[in-house]
């Protein structure tokens, strides 16, 4: 450019002096300006190098992994490990563009300035979260068309549970959850909208549930819930929805980055059913005896002695405090390391989990260690590869008990009486009997002196691939997966070794009478599986038009073979040696056939100006359990979505335009299920268990014909309707959505009723698709997040209801004799009811007085009466025939002790200030039922009775006395024995409690270090925590008991409390 100098305007000036004019004002003017103009682009246009950091507005955490790009170019830099960058912008007046995953984007001026620090604040809407639909394909929330709900990363870390599936709980709408018992390992039941286990899907590979929950939530990246239509593309095993699963991977053009989480836990007995007090117990015992005309084995003196507590051989022993009164550290550690250059990523973790059992002298727990790691990289332009490893190991290690080891230990509060003592003469080494049944002896349970039970599972997948531009928005995707799970278990069970002290001998004795010698067990178990996958995947965009689709291919094989071993010792201390043929009695080898599937699937997701969406899933299924021709199977699906927010009338409306988005949904969708056996379609025979004969004094094998075989049988399938809206207002701080669904199940199995077979051909009609079911129900959620200053606060909830009705019943009518027998068939025969709840007989109050008794005109326990009592139920006789039995019963309950709650919900708050943060997160159901006349058994059966059931239970006013009066009680009398079976034992509804809970599952405090603090030391993020699980309950649930429990005696393994205290670092 060229430059006027001073000099020449000057020279202009004396040129023009005689004839000055308004035109040589006005060149002067004009040439001042552009001198000017010109000096300045020269100095604009000179490049700048800008550094700076990138931290989290609330808590000054760095963002490591954050995008600095400049405005309207391709230039862009990845902030490092320490959160910083450095970046070559063309202009001083330049503009930075700075984004991260959950952040929103920001736009700084550069102005000339060398050094900017940006402040990133947390997304108040999720419109442009990033959502996994399946197979790869992912799309912006805001153009979702199906019902699929998901949980971040962020979301998972505030969770202290010790499974992933726990992690999960109470945080999606559409998941009904029960953690029935909490024993080290175990995991909630999860269900999608009540439809039973979910297909897993975990970085593409179908896996079972179990894989789900024993992952290290930590390394989960984002998970997402297919509840609806848009399930169809996973066919045949999707019918009851599909959690997808992403695990974390590293981020290109990031340092090297470390993380460490770690906390150490104390668990502590919660909500648990107490057994009663030795005071308690005795006095139940007299009361017995006085209403039985019992002998009696208790004196009034010796009843005094109990009553007054004080004198040897005369105290209680608290079986509750010496089963479950210690704590139990629950210890969790994980490192990662994380990074990557402009052509690799990777992300490599090890974490190890231990949980101890809060039952005393019960074992180790249990025990994982998760390794994952993840390598991608482009080996060209076009080409790109990945590998990716999950494995686990798991351990459990428990004391070796009959039975079901972990219940068989349950019962042991209740069969141990407070009368007696652990260990003979209050010597550890020498476990006393202290149950009437003698091996319920808890003093015996240990390593040494009951045996040792144990199991090792290891599981590795490996995950091959591929992938290859083929042209611009045209990509071929392969898949290889692997997975190995070897599992061994043993059990060795030694019989108990029990003594009596003789104080006169000071010697003790062991006990006569004691169980046999036990046995030793040892299972090998293998499990194979082959995935392969292919898959062209294309998206564009022409203009205002958005396309993405995919086309695929995939196979999958599983074989799981498995060997049992059995063998008696003669006695304790033998050990299992395989190679010792004699210690084998019984041998069983479980050989496996291999099962192979196919599938052919394609996607097509399309929007208009992300105004009109359209989406449309196809899956061509074929299954190994069927005839030739009913093998195969099309699964349809489709959903489409308006989001009338982005009209231009809604968008000028001053009244609307506080409505940021609002979307209407609505998807239909055919999945396929699975119904039958592998080989039913089969004819043939039945060998093993099927009886012996004696034929010519040689025993001889039997076998019995397996059943005619069901030729008919095809797949079942499940037609899902879901109607939806989704809303987003005031600024994007309020975010909610509504949904309706329906889903039909068609095909299911069942038997011609109209066909009969005699009794003697020893097999039943073979299954075809006959039958039909409906769930139908609705969900929602709504969620706030708003800041005030530099405070940053958020709440939220979600609930779901969701209940199953009977549908078609083949020739129901021809199945009944009246309307009425077919009521009474129970929900699941009778077409348009709720499939739910049992018979039970109404009670209506109990007998207060003997007068009342004798002048009851109803006949209620076939005896005219005579062995009602004060205080036992009164039951109403629905069809007035003046007797009580089960033709007087209806269904007054849910779900009983079993399944998942008809509504749960779930809501959670909290906020962050300068560093300070803390969360709490609710849980809660209605619409499930317990039963607890449990509690009643115990005393029954030689045990010790509930101190609740004590407590409300009638008694006499003299327990010595039949004759002093009752004082009744909200359940009958406390005594032994099946007299008044009728009036205290059968279902009826005064037993039954429907449950309503809320329990604070989770609450979280922590404190983030503030980063000029931590930069002197290396380190880009710390933060300390103290938090507790399973924190508090408001329940109706009888006891205070869990109301998640399902044993009707209150004797599950109950959910501990948990505190603990960590810490997250990262370097």
């Amino acid at each position: 450019m060229t430059f006027f100098t001073h000099e020449k305007i000057r020279c202009a000036l004396k040129m023009h002096r005689r004839n000055f004019s308004f035109k040589a004002v006005l060149l002067i003017i004009a040439i001042t300006i552009i001198n000017y103009t010109g000096a300045y682009s020269q100095n604009a246009s000179a490049t700048l190098r800008v550094s700076g950091l990138v931290t989290d507005l609330s808590t000054g955490e760095t963002l490591i992994g954050a995008t600095v790009k400049v405005k309207g170019t391709s230039t862009a830099v990845a902030v490092d490990a320490a959160g910083k960058f450095t970046i070559e912008v063309p202009s001083a007046q330049s503009v930075l563009v700075a984004n991260f995953i959950g952040y929103t984007d920001l736009e700084v001026p550069v102005q000339g300035k060398t050094v900017l620090d940006i402040k990133l604040s947390k997304v108040t809407t999720n419109l442009d979260e990033v959502v996994v639909t399946g197979f790869g394909l992912t799309t912006k929330k805001a153009t979702l068309a199906g019902a699929i709900s998901t949980v971040t990363a962020d979301e998972l870390s505030h969770s202290r549970a010790a499974t992933a599936s726990g992690a999960l709980v109470g945080r999606v709408p559409g998941v009904n959850f029960r953690q029935d018992n909490g024993r080290p390992g175990s995991a909630p039941t999860i269900q999608i909208r009540n439809y039973g286990t979910p297909l897993i899907v975990i970085d593409g590979v179908t896996r079972d549930y179990t894989s789900f929950s024993n992952m290290d939530f930590n390394d989960i990246e984002s998970i997402s819930v297919l509840k609806d239509g848009s399930a169809a593309i996973y066919g045949m095993l999707a019918s009851n929805g599909v959690v997808v699963i992403t695990t974390k991977k590293g981020k290109r053009n990031q340092k090297p980055t470390v993380g460490f989480q770690s906390y150490y836990g104390i668990q502590k007995v919660a909500n648990y059913n107490k057994p009663a007090d030795a005071k308690t117990f005795i006095r139940a015992l007299v009361q017995d005896e006085t209403y039985n005309n019992r002998t009696r084995t208790i004196t009034r003196a010796e009843y005094d002695k109990w009553m007054a507590g004080t004198e040897p051989g005369y105290q209680g022993f608290d079986w509750y405090d010496f089963i479950w009164g210690k704590a139990a550290p629950q210890i969790y550690n994980s490192f990662n390391f994380s990074g990557g250059s402009e052509n690799t990523d990777y992300y490599v973790s090890i974490g190890n989990l231990q949980q101890k059992p809060i039952m005393r002298n019960l074992g180790d727990g249990f025990k994982r260690t998760n390794f994952q790691t993840n390598v991608n990289a482009n080996i060209s332009k076009r080409i790109k590869v990945g590998v990716g490893i999950i494995g686990r190991v798991e351990e459990t290690a428990q004391a070796g008990l009959p039975g079901d080891d972990y219940g068989f230990a349950e019962q042991t509060a209740f069969r141990n009486l407070p009368t007696l003592r652990p260990y003979a003469n209050d010597n550890p080494k020498y476990p006393g009997i202290s149950a009437v049944d003698p091996q319920y002896s808890y003093g015996w349970v240990g390593y040494e002196t009951s045996g040792k039970y144990s199991q090792i599972r290891n599981a590795i997948t490996v995950n091959g691939n591929l992938e290859v531009q083929i042209l611009p928005g045209l990509k071929a995707r392969a898949l290889g997966s692997y997975t190995f799970t070897n599992t061994q278990q043993d059990l060795h069970e030694k019989s108990p070794l029990l003594y009596i002290y003789d104080k006169n001998t000071q010697a003790y004795n062991l006990a006569p009478n004691l169980p046999a010698a036990r046995y030793v067990e040892r299972t090998f178990s293998n499990s194979k599986e082959i995935t392969t996958n292919f898959q062209l995947d294309y998206r564009n965009s022409f203009g205002d038009h958005n396309l993405q689709a995919v086309a695929g291919v995939e196979a999958r094989s599983t074989i799981s073979p498995s060997l049992y071993a059995l063998g008696s010792p003669a006695a304790n201390g033998i050990a299992f040696i395989p190679n010792t043929p004699s210690a084998i009695t019984t041998l069983t080898d479980n050989l496996s056939f291999l099962t192979k599937r196919q599938n052919y699937s394609t996607k097509i997701n399309y929007d208009y100006k992300g105004k009109y969406i359209a989406e449309f899933v196809g899956r061509y299924d074929g299954s190994p359990s069927y005839i030739d021709g009913k093998r195969w199977g099309f699964f349809p699906g489709g959903s489409v979505a308006y989001r009338i927010s982005e009209e231009d009338f809604w968008r000028k409306s001053k009244l609307l335009s506080n409505i940021n988005d609002f979307k209407l949904r609505a998807s239909y969708g055919v999945m396929g299920q699975e119904l039958g056996g592998v080989l039913d379609y089969l004819a043939g025979y039945n060998y093993g268990n099927q009886g012996v004969a004696i034929v010519n004094g040689q025993e001889i094998i039997t076998s019995r014909i397996a059943g005619l075989p069901s030729v008919n049988l095809t797949w079942g399938r499940v037609k899902a309707l879901n109607i939806g809206v989704d809303v987003t207002l005031l600024n994007n701080r309020l975010s909610g959505g509504f949904e309706w669904f329906e889903r039909t199940q068609t095909g299911l199995a069942a038997g011609r009723v109209d066909v009969l077979l005699p009794d003697l051909v020893g097999f039943s009609r073979p299954n075809e698709n006959l039958n039909s079911d409906i769930v139908r129900g609705i969900e929602g959620s709504i969620n706030w997040r708003d800041k005030v200053g530099e405070f940053n606060y958020f709440f939220g909830g979600n609930f779901t209801f969701s209940r199953w009705i009977t549908g078609y019943r083949y020739k129901q009518d021809e199945r009944w004799t009246s309307e009425w027998a077919r009521y009474r068939g129970g929900p699941g025969n009778d077409e348009g009811r709720y499939r739910d709840g049992t018979m039970q007989l109404i009670g209506i109050g109990q007998f207060q007085s003997w007068e009342e008794i004798r002048n009851y005109p109803i006949d209620q326990d076939h005896e005219g009466n005579r062995t009602i009592r004060p205080g036992d139920f009164k039951f109403e006789d629905i069809n007035g025939d003046g007797f009580i039995n089960d033709l007087d019963m209806k269904i007054v309950t849910y779900r009983v002790n079993s399944g998942t709650p008809w509504i749960n919900f779930g809501f959670n708050l909290g906020g962050s200030y300068k560093g300070f943060d803390i969360r709490a997160d609710f849980v809660g159901a209605t619409g499930t039922t317990y039963e607890q006349q449990g509690y009643m058994r115990y005393f029954d059966s030689n045990q010790n009775v509930s101190q609740y059931l004590a407590d409300n239970s009638t008694w006499y006013k003299d327990i010595w006395d039949r004759n002093s009066g009752f004082n009744i009680g909200k359940y009958p009398l406390l005594t032994r024995g099946a007299n008044n079976w009728m009036t205290t034992h059968w279902p009826n509804s005064l037993w039954q409690t429907n449950l309503t809970y809320v329990k604070l599952r989770n609450l979280e405090i922590g404190y983030t270090i503030p980063y000029n603090v931590l930069k002197r030391v290396g380190v880009s993020n710390f933060r300390v925590y103290v938090a507790g699980q399973n924190v508090a309950q408001i329940s109706n649930m009888p006891g205070g008991l869990d109301p998640e429990i399902t044993s009707n005696g209150g004797n599950s393994y109950p959910n501990p409390r948990v505190y603990t205290m960590g810490v997250q670092v990262k370097f």
